[in-house]
């Protein structure tokens, strides 16, 4: 199994940015990968959300599985005890319904300041989740209904401005980028399948390796057919891969560095099949 070099860094520090500016939001739109939808969500989410209102996106959603799609959008709801969306990375129809779950998710936050006797304002929204989840095609498609600026609000580093979604709703146009804690090596490998971790950090061909074991486990007709390796007994390598291909270095040998590389783009961006590394809890038992 590959090893996941961590660095603690600034853990402490990220944290404490990140509920800088969550301090200035009613509504929070954690961004999870529907491929492994767990090991996305983070460990300490909840001392840093603290009580605010939750919407989870489980994205990607058109890469991952669709019968483990609904199973893990019914256990998270469940689970959490909250509102769950499956959203397409590579379509904006899912959009309206984000919209309108954190309108009605804010709404209590809005009635309190008009108890007051204050000014209704829009509901503030952030979009939040580890890297490479797809927070920023997220906010790039809530921005896209509509170019007016709101402008920076007090706390908000200049970069930082507020876009109003409809009347009702304003975003942050910049992501909560969650910091990462790789102590759980088996969620920082599925981690790195995705993408959610710096290429620095681990040996890509170790990584390309657990994946394949990981794939064929689960799903292996699919790969065997998409590398057309069905002649192929046991679990395909990396090896038998490369022969597939011809990519074959001089002395003929495989490549198995261009193997890997290929092989984790493969995956990444849905080209073997919809495929989920995750199975709810109690289909484990």
């Amino acid at each position: 199994m590959a090893h996941i070099q961590w660095y603690p860094g600034h853990i402490a520090k990220a944290e404490r940015k990140l509920k800088e500016k969550l301090n200035l939001v009613d509504v929070i739109l954690e961004v999870l990968d529907a491929r492994i939808p767990l090991s996305s969500i983070y460990t300490d989410i909840d001392k840093i959300v603290g009580n605010k209102q939750r919407l989870i996106i489980m994205n990607k959603a058109d890469l991952a599985d669709p019968e483990s799609n609904q199973k893990w959008k019914d256990y998270l709801t469940g689970e959490l005890g909250l509102p769950v969306l499956l959203n397409n990375s590579s379509s904006v129809k899912d959009i309206s319904s984000i919209v309108k779950i954190a309108v009605d998710l804010g709404k209590p936050e809005i009635d309190k300041i008009i108890a007051k006797g204050r000014l209704a304002r829009p509901i503030r929204a952030m979009v939040i989740g580890m890297p490479n989840v797809g927070k920023s095609s997220i906010i790039n498609k809530l921005i896209k209904t509509t170019k007016a600026k709101v402008g920076a609000k007090a706390g908000v580093t200049r970069t930082s401005q507020w876009v109003r979604v409809n009347p009702k709703l304003e975003l942050l146009d910049t992501p909560g980028i969650i910091p990462m804690k790789l102590e759980d090596q088996e969620k920082a490998i599925k981690l790195a399948f995705v993408n959610s971790i710096s290429e620095n950090a681990y040996d890509s061909n170790e990584i390309a390796k657990d994946l394949i074991k990981q794939i064929f486990t689960q799903y292996p007709d699919r790969l065997k057919s998409y590398y057309k390796l069905e002649n192929i007994l046991n679990e395909p390598t990396l090896e038998n891969i490369a022969e597939a291909r011809n990519w074959i270095l001089s002395g003929n040998i495989p490549d198995i560095s261009r193997c890997a590389f290929s092989m984790l783009s493969d995956f990444r961006h849905g080209r073997i099949g919809r495929i989920t590394l995750e199975s709810v809890p109690q289909e484990q038992n």
